[in-house]
């Protein structure tokens, strides 16, 4: 089947995009395992050691038959108005700072959305509202985003899908969910260390935000909090140790720190030190599709005051959009 030129670069590419054969941002590697299985999936998961890593891997996932044909399908059959385009029609990588102050976890990749750019909630209307307000808030470069390569930068922020391929009507099943989530796992305990705030985009982003937080060893509330927008919950760090007597001598360590907010570290290298001197913040955001944004449950105010809420808690400010400031935090 004959390549079709790609909107920002011209390369043309065949749909589905084979693995590192230029497509921008593309994060595959050639002659990586690729995984098959649930199984693969957490033993890959568990290999990565940077955001890189998981990004690699996650974007040559074959692990969930039903989505894997649905995507391809999708690349192949195309939108009438896309079909012109390549479709990346593979999983979509986390993509952003590597080291965030805010992580932006939403559902799953739309079908003739991220698994035509290649790009989580690029050249989408979800993505026209988020983008548009991350940019008013200041975590992102641009207002738009519509393409991979087109230049768009996250602004210490990273931006992931629960489920990392595009599912039939939007919606995965229990199992998919189940399989895709050591990626997450993965990715979250890389940029725990920096993150202040976590936002939720919608009800099933929200529950697989807390699961993976109990999974990773923090102490969430129980019962879970329930989703609402602009629902904010706080995992405060641990209480400080009292100090030792000054004489005599304590005999014995320190008491332990109170189990707030507490993870149990078996090794430095785990790199929780975010909790020893500051708190993480969940927020809960409606998500912005059509249904929600056309019928007015969601406006332009609510997402920008969740969203800038986020980049007050990191620390970024609107002047902080400047070329090259992606991950750029006070």
């Amino acid at each position: 089947m004959p390549g079709l030129p790609h909107p920002v670069s011209g390369r043309l590419f065949v749909s589905p995009v084979p693995v590192a054969s230029g497509w921008p941002d593309d994060p595959g590697r050639s002659g990586a395992p690729v995984a098959a299985t649930a199984d693969d999936v957490r033993r890959l998961a568990g290999q990565t050691t940077d955001v890189t890593d998981v990004a690699a891997a996650v974007s040559t996932c074959r692990a969930c038959p039903r989505l894997v044909a649905w995507r391809e399908t999708v690349a192949v059959e195309k939108r009438r108005s896309f079909a012109g385009e390549p479709y990346w029609g593979r999983p979509i990588a986390g993509w952003g700072a590597a080291e965030p102050g805010v992580l932006i976890v939403g559902l799953a990749p739309a079908a003739h959305g991220g698994n035509r750019t290649g790009r989580i909630f690029t050249g989408d209307r979800s993505g026209d509202w988020l983008f548009a307000s991350l940019y008013r808030v200041g975590l992102a470069r641009q207002p738009t985003s519509e393409h991979a390569g087109d230049g768009q930068r996250l602004i210490a922020t990273r931006m992931v899908a629960a489920v990392r391929c595009a599912p039939p009507a939007n919606k995965p099943t229990p199992g998919e969910r189940d399989t895709c989530a050591p990626w997450l796992d993965a990715e979250l305990t890389l940029v725990l260390p920096s993150v202040r705030a976590v936002v939720c985009l919608g009800s099933f982003a929200w529950d697989v935000v807390w699961r993976a937080l109990a999974r990773a060893g923090l102490d969430v509330p129980r019962p879970r909090p329930r989703f609402a927008h602009a629902a904010q919950v706080d995992l405060p760090p641990p209480a400080a140790s009292p100090p030792a007597p000054a004489s005599p001598p304590a005999p014995a360590s320190p008491p332990a720190p109170a189990n707030c907010g507490k993870v149990q570290v078996d090794t430095p290298t785990q790199g929780w030190t975010f909790l020893q001197s500051q708190g993480l913040t969940v927020l809960g955001c409606y998500h912005p599709s059509q249904q929600n944004t056309f019928t007015g449950k969601l406006t332009e105010p609510m997402l920008d005051a969740v969203l800038g809420e986020a980049a007050r808690l990191a620390g970024v400010r609107n002047n902080d959009q400047v070329p090259g400031s992606d991950g750029v935090r006070d």
